[in-house]
């Protein structure tokens, strides 16, 4: 009788397992979705100006003025984002090189469980050029799917103001010139 009551409990663990897992695939950001509704803090002027934002207090990601934004989910503590960072830099710096792109892309960070302080460390520590976000206490985080670090999701965003996920992946990327082929075709640019 034991051992029918360890196998029983033991199926029963398994099956919560793969639904558990199932359940966090489910919630992750979906490619042809569009994200969950959450706000920012407005950044300072210069990121401001970026952004092609304007006014005080919060904005969502459909107000920044572009027609992609890349979203990158980071952690300081994480060492796969502390490695994606040249990457993601260099991602940039092809951007704001390409005329055509300059105004078209836009690329920001969330740094989930990271306080102010933290994400403004790893931004001084890593000469991250774009705008950084905290988000310490896992709001956005929890409205995203809980998603590991580092996770890009590629935002297309109409000029209407209503916006698409077209990339949301785990992972960094191999080389800033392939991903930023990859989010141009993605989203049509």
């Amino acid at each position: 009788m034991r051992k029918i009551s360890i196998c029983g409990l033991a199926v029963f663990a398994t099956v919560l397992l793969c639904a558990c897992v199932i359940s966090m695939a489910e919630a992750q950001p979906p490619v042809g979705g569009v994200l969950p509704d959450f706000k920012l803090s407005m950044p300072g002027f210069a990121d401001k100006r970026y952004l092609g934002i304007s006014g005080f207090g919060s904005f969502g990601i459909p107000e920044i003025n572009a027609k992609l934004v890349i979203i990158e989910i980071f952690s300081m503590y994480c060492p796969f984002c502390q490695r994606e960072a040249p990457n993601v830099n260099q991602l940039y710096e092809k951007i704001q090189q390409d005329p055509g792109l300059r105004d078209a892309i836009k690329i920001i960070g969330i740094g989930v469980g990271n306080s102010p302080y933290e994400v403004d460390v790893f931004k001084k520590r890593y000469n991250v050029p774009f705008p950084l976000f905290a988000d310490g206490d896992y709001s956005i985080h929890k409205k995203i799917g809980e998603v590991r670090t580092p996770y890009f999701i590629g935002v297309k965003i109409s000029p209407d103001g209503s916006h698409q996920i077209v990339y949301s992946k785990l992972g960094g990327f191999e080389g800033a010139d392939q991903f930023l082929v990859t989010m141009r075709r993605l989203s049509g640019l």
